[in-house]
């Protein structure tokens, strides 16, 4: 695509900001969050406020930040088929720019995790240490050669899964306290969830990934099968939620979980009649009211799996923390 011969300082800052791709930092918040109440430990001091936003910003603008930069460095090729705009390929940023953009966020989100393992100590600071550091680690190798495990949706999508997941959720919990056993749980399932939704996100680049050999479900299998094998996670992972939450005793957040389900499964069997066109009457509000926070694409089914995200992501944000929020009183009346 035709693009200005030269670029301002302020046009380089944006491109470099887009490389680290800001819409995706606000997706480790909700774990962090979820860990946060589940641990019940947090005050509402500024200290521990400014905690939460250190741990934040490792997760969020810079490692996933890093993850999204990484990638976009060791994936020119494909993204000049899938995403031309992209601050590389258009040619707002070279190369050397954008493998420099990712240099510095990796070596300041090691810099905030060494600042955490330090100043909160023990085994809850080496968690938070160990976690960012094996998520960065994954990132990379989700990119770069010789692994480069997005090159097959049974590796790609576990390692996002960690890094989005798992690793946030208990990292936020061992902000604050020690790990807490319901939070393994909790954890568990925020990991099943994002794997289940990048196994969906991988729509959007279909036709890249075929031509350049990567082995994603929707390569191997179509468009319907990926739908149903991820919609067989998400329910799995609304049915454990709300038997945890009956057996913990929390019987009113049980019940909504399994609203939550019952509404999921009836996006769901929309879905899977027309993978196309599905949930068509949710049309109007992403793309008008979601489209320039969650994208839009040319691929029809990547457009239904987003119409789908909206309400998925509404339903599990909402039972999760609301579960979360309870075990996290649990702790705090010391029962």
């Amino acid at each position: 695509m035709p693009v200005p011969a030269k670029f301002g300082l302020i046009d380089k800052v944006r491109a470099h900001l887009e490389l680290l791709d800001p819409v995706t930092w606000i997706s480790v918040f909700p774990c962090l969050a979820g860990g946060v109440m589940a641990s019940g430990a947090m005050r509402g001091t500024v200290h521990d406020y400014l905690l939460l936003f250190v741990i934040f910003l490792m997760f969020g603008p810079l490692g996933t930040g890093f993850s999204q930069s990484v990638n976009d460095c060791f994936d020119l090729e494909l993204d000049r088929v899938n995403e031309p705009s992209r601050p590389i390929p258009s040619g707002r940023l070279s190369e050397k720019e954008g493998l420099l953009n990712s240099i510095i966020a990796l070596l300041l989100a090691i810099g905030l995790g060494v600042f955490l393992w330090i100043h909160i100590g023990g085994i809850r600071g080496l968690v938070i240490l160990v976690s960012i550091l094996v998520a960065l680690f994954v990132a990379y190798i989700y990119s770069a050669p010789p692994l480069k495990l997005k090159q097959n949706i049974f590796a790609s999508a576990p390692a996002v899964g960690f890094s989005y997941g798992l690793a946030p959720f208990l990292s936020g919990n061992a902000l604050f306290a020690d790990i807490r056993p319901e939070a393994l749980w909790l954890a568990s399932l925020n990991f099943f969830m994002a794997v289940a939704l990048i196994i969906l996100n991988d729509f959007k680049s279909a036709e890249g990934d075929k031509e350049g050999g990567l082995k994603s479900l929707t390569v191997m299998i179509g468009a319907r099968n990926t739908f149903l094998v991820s919609f067989m996670i998400i329910d799995t992972v609304f049915a454990v939620l709300a038997y945890l939450s009956f057996s913990w005793g929390f019987i009113i957040p049980a019940v909504f979980v399994l609203i939550g389900l019952v509404l999921n499964m009836v996006l769901q069997v929309q879905l899977l009649r027309d993978p196309k066109g599905g949930i068509s009457f949710m049309k109007g509000a992403v793309e008008d009211g979601f489209g320039n926070a969650i994208g839009k694409s040319d691929v029809q089914e990547h457009n239904t799996f987003l119409r789908f995200q909206v309400a998925n992501n509404f339903l599990f944000l909402l039972n999760n923390l609301l579960v979360a929020g309870m075990v996290g009183m649990k702790y705090i009346q010391g029962l």
